[in-house]
């Protein structure tokens, strides 16, 4: 195919179908891969894509436009300008394969603790902590420690044997995986992450300083220890703009 394509799209009526339509190809273009074409379809075929009006389309392109991720030009097209989306692509958190690396990585942001105590299970979590009802929880957001501008807003659920023993004080100097590790001593063998691209809800979009359906990257993050047993699961959403995820395998 000799231009772009952007993902499918389900669209809220409920917001600016303009503004989500933008928000979806931004976060296409963003992470869009070197060899992908440059081209983007043309406005008919993408309001055919997203089933809206050209007319929607013509000003979710605007929007981009304005922004510099793409230009347009009359009877060739429009253009993905590559150059820009490298300029806004910055600090990939890179998941290396060991706690280590992982430890290290989530150390370059300043963290605040917005909230801790002890709450239900999250129904979607159930099958990690089987047996149990409550599960310490915390939140935190993180931001760059040179601009002060939220990256990135983490919970935490963590089996109640081990919350108790976490002094919250350290959660705004260290990780999670740190304080667990060093702080309460819990021998952490494994970590397994997942990562999905979402839209930002009220909550995150207030939290991250973005508009609400911005593109988010949500990265659940679930710790095990020596014995199989899983001592925390970790939601983390990143800012779109800021993050992108890449993993090295060592043979």
């Amino acid at each position: 195919m000799d231009t772009f394509a952007p993902d499918r799209l389900e669209l809220n009526r409920r917001l600016p179908l303009w503004y989500q339509i933008s928000q979806s190809l931004r976060a296409c273009i963003l992470g869009r891969s070197p060899e992908a074409p440059l081209r983007l379809p043309t406005e008919r075929r993408l309001a055919e894509h997203y089933d809206v009006s050209v007319l929607t389309v013509r000003q979710a392109l605007k929007e981009l436009e304005e922004e510099g991720l793409i230009s347009r030009h009359r009877r060739r097209g429009t253009f993905i300008e590559a150059a820009a989306v490298r300029s806004r692509r910055s600090g990939p958190v890179r998941v290396l394969g060991s706690v280590d690396a992982i430890v290290a990585q989530q150390s370059v942001d300043a963290a605040r603790l917005l909230a801790h105590g002890t709450g239900p299970v999250p129904p979607e979590l159930a099958c990690h902590f089987p047996g149990l009802t409550e599960v310490g929880v915390y939140r935190r957001l993180r931001s760059d420690e040179a601009t002060g501008e939220p990256v990135n807003w983490a919970e935490n659920f963590v089996r109640p044997e081990p919350a108790a023993r976490i002094d919250p004080a350290d959660l705004e100097r260290w990780p999670m995986t740190r304080v667990l590790r060093d702080a309460v001593g819990v021998r952490i063998a494994r970590i397994t992450d997942t990562v999905e691209a979402r839209l930002a809800d009220a909550e995150t979009a207030g939290l991250l300083a973005v508009p609400v359906g911005s593109p988010v990257l949500l990265c659940t993050g679930v710790s095990y220890d020596e014995a199989g047993t899983v001592v925390d699961v970790a939601r983390i959403r990143y800012r779109g703009d800021r993050f992108s995820f890449s993993v090295t395998v060592e043979m």
